[in-house]
């Protein structure tokens, strides 16, 4: 019960029709971003550009922020599961942030549910519930996240999960660019936060 309560709280008590458009805009980037996002790179700049090898900071920074944004602005463990489920699915099956370890990260999808699932409960609870600093909540989420994403992937490498030649991105990309993307989306965020407790005053 506790936990269900966290959930269904958020920063402001949007009208319905307000928290339906929260929910659905913040649902398609959560989805769409880690297909067409990364597809719509590569295709303006090349498939070895710095820009398109780079891409998983780029996608990942905004999931990032439509997870925290959803944290901050939407209620209801429904609506928070769905958007926390979304960006690994779709990032899978459209194969083009992590290239050719995409089908590995079949084995990495209940850890990044979980790890997305820990920012924004972390939001929920430091910042919603118990009243406390913004980059607080953020830093908790954030280390929790990595912690577990991270952990998980060098428990999987423990039994050959992944084959070695792709164990030091992997471990690079489920570490290090997991923090600096989270980190980066608590950022942009916190921007859109400040724009709206100025509009909603």
């Amino acid at each position: 019960m506790e936990k269900e309560s966290t959930l269904n709280k958020s920063i402001y008590d949007f009208s319905k029709k307000i928290d339906l458009i929260q929910t659905i805009i913040i649902g398609l980037i959560a989805f769409l971003v880690p297909t067409f996002l990364a597809q719509f790179i590569q295709a303006i700049f090349g498939a070895q550009s710095m820009i398109t090898t780079h891409s998983q900071i780029i996608v990942g920074s905004i999931v990032n922020t439509a997870l925290i944004l959803s944290a901050i602005n939407i209620k209801g463990w429904k609506k928070i599961i769905g958007v926390v489920t979304m960006p690994s699915i779709s990032t899978v099956l459209s194969g083009y942030v992590f290239g050719t370890a995409s089908v590995y990260m079949v084995y990495m999808i209940p850890a990044i549910w979980l790890g997305n699932l820990a920012l924004i409960y972390f939001y929920k609870l430091v910042m919603l519930e118990k009243k406390k600093n913004y980059f607080l909540a953020g830093s908790l989420g954030i280390t929790v996240k990595v912690l577990v994403i991270f952990g998980f992937f060098e428990l999987l490498n423990l039994f050959g999960i992944f084959p070695s030649k792709l164990v030091a991105n992997l471990q690079t990309a489920m570490g290090f660019t997991q923090l600096m993307t989270a980190s980066m989306g608590m950022l942009i965020t916190f921007v859109i936060y400040q724009v709206e407790k100025r509009k909603l005053k």
